[in-house]
């Protein structure tokens, strides 16, 4: 395993373990978390860990012309049934999905250093949020960053605190982004909410090839 020292390149991402770990430790960094998405690399550990980068293979990901809404989320957009916005309150989405309790996990992998990060990266128009609303109440939403230049949004987490909420901002948020011409959206590994959403696992050397090659 590579343990990074302060401001050292990552190691080739074929150097990853066979749960898609890379490297331990480094800094949490503007510059480095720039470089990471760029490279089909994320942060992704909890308070009581080092910092862990991680480069899975497979990587699940959402191709939005293969997005799948299911008849009853037809009809809660048809109605609309949430308000959505974008970029309206960013760290009221990132503090929301730290504190939402999920099943099987304890405690939160979104640290304050995480927050704090993610919210400066917010400030240089790279990470971007989704907020769902019910009358005027926060009531889901969801962030990721968002690397334009490539066309690939990577998704990191979502919350929600009142039924479909979430679905309803990923999913309106995916019909946007396919009008901007992007190509792919990072959902990193695999869960099968993600699946029943279309979501599908490619090659890790596929996933980069999509990094690499102009938009």
């Amino acid at each position: 395993m590579h343990y990074l020292q302060h401001n050292e390149k990552f190691p080739p991402v074929s150097d990853t373990d066979e749960h898609g770990l890379l490297a331990i430790g480094g800094e949490l960094s503007i510059p480095r978390l720039i470089y990471a998405y760029n490279h089909g690399i994320f942060p992704w550990y909890d308070a009581s860990q080092p910092l862990l980068w991680w480069s899975p293979d497979p990587r699940m990901v959402l191709f939005p012309k293969n997005l799948k809404v299911s008849k009853s989320m037809k009809q809660l957009l048809r109605k609309e049934k949430f308000k959505v916005t974008f970029n309206k309150d960013f760290r009221a989405v990132i503090e929301a999905c730290a504190d939402i309790r999920r099943e099987g996990q304890h405690g939160t992998w979104i640290t304050q250093e995480m927050i704090d990060c993610f919210g400066d990266l917010h400030e240089l128009n790279i990470a971007h949020s989704v907020e769902v609303w019910e009358d005027d109440n926060l009531v889901g939403g969801l962030y990721g960053i968002y690397l334009e230049d490539k066309k690939v949004f990577c998704g990191e987490s979502m919350f929600t605190r009142a039924s479909n909420a979430s679905k309803y901002g990923f999913i309106t948020l995916v019909r946007k982004l396919k009008n901007e011409g992007v190509k792919l959206i990072d959902c990193q590994v695999y869960t099968q909410h993600l699946e029943s959403l279309g979501a599908e696992e490619i090659s890790r050397d596929e996933f980069l090839s999509y990094l690499e090659s102009p938009a």
